[in-house]
């Protein structure tokens, strides 16, 4: 479309979307931010439909919150950066099902991360929360993603990372592998109490339930050694990520995500030396990228 940028839409939407859930920011073309809104989960790894309604639900809510008719898709413009993207088949099938925004642009929930954490220049971001991954934008435009493949065989550090191993600590205290401390029985207590429920659990049990016993693992690290240890090995399992992700240590990292800010204390220190705040969120960076998609359409 040989268009000028204003002529796509009316609002440009930044989308976050992951595996606990949507965030949405919606701006005017001119770059004032008009409305937030949140729903369930889009990562692509719970459907195609599932996320298209997640987004959708998030943006309708966004503009409820506002006091703002929504205006039809046709004049809207989305930017989306979404886990599982990484799965080209999902990607595009996803695209596919447009359900008629007037511009669109899709990359993984990892660089969106990263446009919104250093505002476009070279850095490095490990996102931690459902699931993990880190992304890496080096000098000379080199891009570098480490991880991201995937629950369970992946996202190392992430909270459904140590969900899992909390609900295994749980089952070896049952079996009498392990001891039955307070912090297990509290998992337990989450997946149903006793020895059946905790089977039913495990039965339904996804990415997300897994995700919901972090929190677990985080308030007893200060007090049981198995959830230390887990809270360790998640700080060394992020400290391997970022050297994949930068060899020689020439950008600055950004821990993102859920667990961030509870997982940095578990850092080697050379690490937490080489942190930096984030600029923007995720959504941040989901706006930069349907705003960079825009004007390279109206410069085409």
């Amino acid at each position: 479309m040989d268009l000028n940028v204003k002529n796509f839409a009316e609002y440009v939407i930044g989308v976050d979307g992951g595996g606990s859930g949507t965030r949405v920011r919606v701006e005017t073309i001119d770059g004032q931010e008009v409305a937030r809104g949140v729903a369930g989960p889009s990562g692509l790894m719970h459907g195609i439909s599932q996320a298209w309604h997640a987004v959708l639900d998030a943006l309708n809510n966004a503009f409820a919150e506002s006091g703002r008719a929504r205006p039809p898709l046709q004049e809207l413009a989305i930017g989306l950066g979404l886990a599982g993207v990484h799965n080209k088949q999902w990607a595009a099938k996803f695209t596919a099902k447009n359900p008629g925004f007037a511009a669109m642009a899709l990359e993984t929930d990892a660089f969106t991360t990263l446009l919104g954490a250093h505002g476009g220049a070279p850095g490095a971001i490990i996102a931690i929360g459902t699931g993990s991954v880190g992304e890496a934008l080096l000098p000379h435009g080199v891009r570098r993603e480490v991880g991201g493949w995937g629950f369970p065989s992946s996202d190392e550090a992430s909270g459904a990372w140590l969900g899992m191993r909390a609900v295994q600590y749980a089952q070896h205290a049952l079996d009498g592998r392990a001891a039955n401390t307070q912090f297990a029985r509290a998992v337990l207590e989450f997946c149903g109490g006793e020895r059946d429920a905790l089977f039913d659990w495990l039965a339904r049990a996804t990415q997300t339930n897994y995700a919901q016993l972090a929190p677990l693992v985080i308030e007893y690290a200060g007090s049981d050694a198995a959830a230390l240890a887990f809270m360790q090995a998640a700080g060394q399992e992020v400290a391997k990520i970022a050297a994949a992700l930068d060899p020689a240590g020439t950008v600055p990292i950004a821990l993102c995500g859920g667990l961030a800010a509870p997982l940095t204390e578990y850092l080697p220190e050379t690490l937490k030396a080489r942190l930096r705040a984030p600029q923007g969120d995720a959504a941040a960076g989901a706006l930069e990228l349907i705003r960079q998609h825009m004007k390279h359409k109206a410069l085409a």
